[in-house]
């Protein structure tokens, strides 16, 4: 599914990103600089939805991050422009339902080790039915469009971070350390 963040994803950013002493005639060139590092949020790479208490027999949806890749482009003093694409599988549990399951993920872009400076989420639905109880998708986001001061700052001075969007108590379900994965998926 491709998406285009609203606009730009940084578009009032305080931009600073490039290569100095680069020169390229079409932004189509391969860039020869860095794109940002991309992370998965740990405590948000997975999703398990409860019915009932945190035990096997009582879930009823769960969604992981399989992997994320990135290509970038930019040259001189131009913004940096990213293409994103995430894959990600979900799963029905016991107490689970037939039928369409929206499930909320998000794309942050950060300065490296600083603030986030932007951020945009995003929904995924997945169709279950009694015997297509694994759902594998892939989401592409066509544009993240990072500015830039100027050419001597490179895209390792940013980092693009994707997790699902959690409460509370997911997330601490996350860092209890406990593994409930797919059985069947590779």
């Amino acid at each position: 599914m491709n998406k285009l963040l609203a606009g730009a994803l940084i578009a009032a950013a305080v931009g600073v990103a490039g290569c100095s002493g680069l020169k390229r005639s079409t932004a189509n060139d391969k860039n020869p600089a860095p794109c940002p590092n991309v992370v998965v949020l740990l405590d948000a790479s997975r999703i398990i939805e409860f019915d009932g208490e945190e035990r096997l027999e009582d879930i009823a949806y769960t969604g992981e991050i399989t992997n994320v890749e990135i290509g970038c482009r930019y040259i001189e003093d131009k913004p940096i422009d990213i293409d994103v694409a995430i894959d990600l599988a979900f799963g029905k549990g016991p107490k689970g339902e037939n039928g369409d399951k929206v499930f909320k993920y998000f794309v942050a872009v950060t300065r490296k080790d600083l603030e986030v400076i932007a951020k945009t989420e995003f929904l995924v639905p997945a169709k279950f039915t009694e015997k297509n109880t694994i759902v594998v998708k892939k989401e592409d986001i066509d544009k993240i469009i990072i500015p830039r001061a100027g050419d001597h700052i490179s895209g390792s001075n940013f980092e693009i971070i994707v997790g699902f969007s959690l409460s509370r108590e997911q997330i601490l379900f996350n860092r209890s350390g406990k593994s409930l994965k797919f059985p069947n998926l590779q």
